[in-house]
């Protein structure tokens, strides 16, 4: 199996791992404070992959040069998250992924920007599409509420956060200096940690964490497990192999996750004519993994799938 290949697989388990944390979110958001959550799940995530760093042996010298790139990717995946959360306690979790699917569109722009790489025709006809869906979902297939532009505010201060993940994607493509997915996304995570303290001290301190219901520690697990450390790693791992715009380009497959979630949980399918729009986001991605030549990190045509 090739590099790209096995990128494009780590970004498969990535969506399905991440939809889980819309349908989760959702439910934990309303009873804690975004940040405590943020915190306690990028510590728990450390922790994880701190020790398995240390038994891989990667935890030399070496590891903690330049630790002011970690600072920075974690700050700015950190904020992310704060603004998922924050925005999750409003939007449904269907229509929260569909902001999320938007994030290709950004990416590829902040990648044009910090590493000149070039969209090709295919990938910004596949981006259109994608967005066409995500705004289809978004504004709950209702053409008054897009003639009116209006936007719940949960769907408004998550795509603010989709905007820091989109940026992180170049970021760690242009700041990795060879270290592996899993040494460079325990510095991000501890990166994160440091900047989320300083945000989070009075939420540490005044939580009543007894109090807290299930649901809360629930989802902090799986967050922290599978949708902090494992898809740093995913991420992370995909970012050297892939092209930006098509290691975002999984997100169009967030929708139809948390739908297969939404259902597991009991909590029911959208309406029909919000499923056109996931269908236009599937479509998205089948245009964008077609075999192509795209933009490298040095602005040459190199092979992307």
């Amino acid at each position: 199996m090739s590099e790209a290949l096995r990128g494009h697989g780590a970004m498969l388990l990535f969506s399905m791992l991440v939809a889980g944390s819309f349908s989760l979110g959702s439910m934990a958001a309303p009873s804690v404070d975004p940040e405590l959550v943020t915190v306690l799940r990028f510590a728990i995530a450390a922790l994880i992959l701190g020790g398995i760093c240390a038994l891989r042996g990667e935890l030399t010298r070496t590891a903690f040069v330049a630790i002011w790139r970690y600072g920075l990717l974690g700050a700015v995946f950190a904020t992310y998250f704060v603004l998922m959360f924050e925005g999750l306690k409003t939007a449904p979790p269907v229509s929260a992924a569909a902001v999320f699917t938007l994030t290709p569109l950004v990416t590829a722009l902040a990648s044009f920007v910090i590493l000149r790489q070039i969209t090709t025709r295919r990938i910004a006809l596949a981006l259109g599409i994608g967005a066409s869906g995500a705004l289809w979902v978004i504004f709950r297939a209702e053409w008054s509420a897009f003639t009116a532009f209006r936007i719940g505010q949960g769907e408004f201060i998550y795509f603010w956060g989709c905007v820091r993940h989109a940026i992180y994607i170049p970021l760690v493509r242009l700041l990795n200096r060879g270290e592996s997915a899993m040494l460079f996304s325990l510095g991000t995570t501890c990166g994160g940690v440091l900047a989320l303290l300083l945000w989070s001290a009075d939420s540490l301190i005044t939580t009543d964490y007894a109090a807290l219901p299930q649901i809360v520690w629930i989802t902090i697990a799986y967050v922290a497990i599978f949708a902090t450390a494992a898809t740093f790693v995913l991420t992370q791992y995909a970012s050297l192999r892939l092209p930006g715009a098509k290691v975002m380009a999984y997100t169009y497959l967030t929708p139809s996750w948390v739908i297969l979630w939404e259902i597991a949980l009991g909590h029911g399918a959208p309406r029909g004519l919000i499923l056109i729009g996931v269908a236009l986001t599937i479509l998205a991605l089948a245009v964008l993994l077609k075999h192509e030549e795209t933009g490298g990190r040095d602005g040459r045509l190199r092979q992307a799938d």
